[in-house]
Formats: C-alpha cells, structure tokens, sequence
C-alpha cells in the first residue's frame, strides 16, 4: 500500500473519530437542554435565574419547592435511570450481536418485577427490602438463562429464546400474584410494575448512582473487548479477547445496572431496548456504542417523563410513555427479520 493510501485510510479514519466526536457532544447537549427545560417548565413556568439559585442552594420562594422537592429529584433519578437503562441495553445487544437481546425482553426486567411483586404482596415489605429482592433476582435470572442456554457455549439466539420463554413464566407468575393481592397492596405493586419516577426523592438516587459508577465502570472499561465479539466468538478470540470471561462479567455488570434501576424506579419499559438501535442510527456502526447508548437513554426517560406529565390527555407514568414508543419498534424488529429468514 503506498503512502498515499495510507493517508487516505488515516484521514477516513480521523473523520469517523471526529464525527463521533461530534454526535456524543450534540448528544451531551441535548440532555443538558432536556434537563434545564424539565427544572424550568410544568403547571408553571420557573425562570432560569431562579433555578439556578435553588441549584445553588439559595432559598427562592416558590421555586425552592417546585423545583427543589418536585422538579429536581424527578429530574435526576430519570437521567440516571436512563443512563442505566440504555448502558446495560446496549451491552447486551452488543454482546450478543441482536437488538433484540434487551434485559425487558429476555426476561432480566421480569426477574426483578417478579421478586418485587412478590416482597411487596406475599411478604408484605416495603422500602429498600423489595430493592434488595429485585436486584438479587435480576442477577438470579440472568444466571439461569445463561446456564439454561449453555450448550459448549453460548449462541446469541438461544439466549434471546430461552429469555423470552422464562420472561413468559415470569410473566404469567406476576399475574397470578396480582390477581390474589388484596386491594391494599395491589396498588403499590402496579405501580411499581408500570415504571415510575412518580415521588422520586434525591435519597433514592444513591443506590442507581453508586451502581453508574461500579457497574458502569466495568462495562466501559470492556468496550474494546465487546467490540471485539462485534465480529464473532471466533475473531475475538483470534484478537485477544477471554470470550467466556468477558460474557460473564458483561452479564453481571449489566443486569446489575438494570436491576438496580428497576429495583428504583421500576422496568421503565423498552428504553434499554430502544437506546442502542438510536444510538447506532445516529452514531453509526463504528466505535463503542455503550456512552451515546446511555445518553440516548437518559433523554428518553426524561422527555418521556415530562410528555406523560405534561402533553398528554391524562397524567401517565413514563413506562407507559416508552413502552407506547417501544412496542411498535418491536413489531417492526420481528417483521424485518422474518422477512430476511432470521
């Protein structure tokens, strides 16, 4: 190859990188406005001055409670749940090469939810116990489909058919502990199984933000490796890469950050599904999808959030919200790859 070409495929190659530059940045300031617009507008309008002072912990009168109790916790636990959603999401559809292979498909969500029901009905607990339940159950789950789907290894689709089945089980499990439940408790459960940010508080962010930082952490720290199994078990192999260790670590690191999520706010519906399939739209197939994944998911749990509050008819948690935008994204999945003989 001359000189030349070697140029030319080092200029193409500092174009990509400066185009991702780019999308992570305009993506950074999208959230940035979602969350500025989210303190400043509801039932009123709050100017930025005086958010800005409540931020700053000065005492505004009117603005101190709406956006300092109301507003603000809202705002936060929705882009951290987000950024959860979306990081653990993408791992697991990078890892095993299918956007379908979302933890709210292949039945980690319904893992948490199903230990959760049950903590909140059955046992009759509450508070950071049913948390605990949830997050220990996720990571249960997703072992058992791993295990369930071992056979010399671990085939994507296998995986995604043995999830869909337990998600099924679990499914049916929920319904049937909710059709027992007396009507004293079945109201706190649907709500949490619906996927709220409804009375966040900024105490609650802790445990989601801590997971951000361990579990998140570790994925990124392995984004050359999930690159790598882009291309196959084979040629990750061939370049390096300890495919069955990085598998199992992904795994935990990913169902933890989903089950701490959804032990918070409960399954925000489709958003660790839709994030990484955007973020490949707008960022494209090359380099590490995992951080515009995440940034993807944080807007739209925040502008989900704020649509089910504000713009619509009726007040709708923001599970409803995504899980509106979500299922038809689905149908059209399925319907593209049967039509291609997947």
């Amino acid at each position: 190859m001359t000189a030349t070409a070697f140029q030319i495929v080092a200029d193409g190659r500092q174009r990509r990188r400066a185009r991702r530059r780019r999308v992570v940045l305009c993506l950074l300031a999208l959230l940035v406005v979602a969350f500025a617009l989210t303190l400043m507008l509801g039932q009123s309008f709050t100017p930025p001055g005086d958010v800005l002072r409540v931020l700053l912990g000065h005492e505004v009168a009117g603005a101190s409670f709406t956006v300092g109790q109301l507003r603000l916790p809202r705002a936060v636990m929705s882009v951290l749940a987000g950024l959860s959603f979306g990081l653990g999401g993408a791992a697991f559809q990078i890892m095993l090469r299918n956007p379908l292979a979302s933890p709210d498909i292949i039945g980690i969500s319904s893992g948490a939810s199903a230990a959760a029901v049950f903590a909140i009905i059955v046992l009759g607990l509450d508070g950071p116990v049913v948390s605990v339940f949830a997050v220990l159950a996720g990571l249960g789950v997703a072992l058992a489909i791993y295990a369930l789907s071992w056979r010399g290894g671990v085939a994507g689709a296998r995986l995604i058919l043995v999830g869909i089945g337990v998600s099924a089980m679990l499914e049916s499990l929920i319904s049937y502990i909710l059709l027992k439940a007396p009507a004293w408790d079945l109201q706190e459960a649907v709500r949490w199984l619906t996927g709220s940010v409804n009375g966040a508080q900024l105490a609650q962010a802790m445990p989601i933000l801590l997971s951000l930082l361990i579990f998140g952490g570790v994925l990124l720290a392995r984004g050359r490796d999930l690159q790598a199994l882009r291309l196959g078990d084979d040629c990750a192999a061939a370049l390096g890469t300890d495919v069955a260790r990085t598998r199992i670590i992904v795994i935990v690191a990913a169902v933890g950050l989903i089950a701490v999520a959804t032990a918070v706010t409960g399954p925000i519906a489709f958003v660790a599904f839709l994030s990484g399939p955007i973020a490949a739209r707008v960022f494209g197939r090359d380099g590490s999808l995992l951080l515009p994944a995440a940034l993807v998911g944080a807007v739209l749990v925040l502008a989900g959030d704020y649509c089910g509050q504000f713009l619509l008819p009726s007040r709708y948690p923001v599970g409803v919200v995504t899980g509106a935008l979500g299922a038809p994204y689905l149908l059209f999945l399925i319907i593209r790859a049967h039509r291609n003989g997947a």
